[in-house]
């Protein structure tokens, strides 16, 4: 079950949500959905998002020319694409990185004060690996931006059902998780595949109540989940 806040120990809080189409974005979408603590919840999305909730509110966007944002209390980002699918470093940049980084600044504008980022494991400014390096700028540049509390999710191997979201099926992936099967008990922790689910969840609970800098690797969103 997603975590829901008890609506006596927090007041009512609304939320902003870029990439909830994707595979975590669209487990923090319906975990917001759930919490009784939430009165609304803003989507940005390029698309229709296929369904309707009393809660939902859809912004059909271009993320490279943002409209001023509604206020809201917590942003979640989960954007984000490969190489392969954007077709090229520049283009995966502008979605990974660009796009979240303008989401932040417009909602940091319209008044939101806490943020949680689904980032990548070996996220690192100064990798000397692309993907990495991307993530890891992306993580810093929002570390300026002045937010009361900033939560970092950064998941290994991430396991969910793509097809079910119209996603191709990554070759990757589906060999590493089933490697990971047979070795998981000589895996360390943080490495360990993490199901999208577990990091949605870590999210939603660390964000609301977030101050300062929190890094969420793996072993740790994974600890959280079992606790549940």
């Amino acid at each position: 079950m997603p975590p829901t806040s008890d609506p006596a120990a927090h007041p009512a809080r609304s939320a902003l949500v870029a990439g909830a189409t994707g595979l975590v974005g669209r487990e923090i979408l319906q975990g917001l959905l759930a919490d009784r603590g939430i009165l609304a919840v803003h989507v940005l999305a390029r698309r229709p998002l296929g369904f309707e909730h009393p809660k939902l509110v859809a912004h059909a966007v271009n993320f490279a020319q943002l409209p001023p944002l509604p206020a809201v209390d917590e942003v979640y980002l989960a954007l984000g694409t490969t190489i392969k699918t954007a077709g090229s470093q520049a283009a995966f940049r502008a979605v990974d990185f660009d796009a979240n980084l303008a989401v932040a600044r417009a909602a940091r504008a319209a008044g939101a004060r806490r943020l949680g980022l689904v980032s990548a494991m070996g996220a690192d400014s100064r990798s000397s690996i692309f993907y990495n390096r991307v993530k890891g700028e992306l993580e810093q540049a929002l570390e300026g931006l002045g937010f009361e509390g900033l939560v970092i999710a950064r998941p290994s191997l991430l396991a969910g059902d793509r097809a079910a979201l119209g996603q191709p099926v990554r070759g990757g992936e589906k060999w590493g998780l089933a490697l990971s099967r047979w070795l998981r008990p000589v895996i360390p922790a943080n490495l360990r595949p993490i199901l999208a689910r577990d990091v949605a969840q870590a999210l939603l609970r660390a964000v609301p109540t977030a101050r300062g800098l929190q890094v969420l690797p793996s072993g740790r969103m994974q600890a959280m989940a079992a606790r549940t």
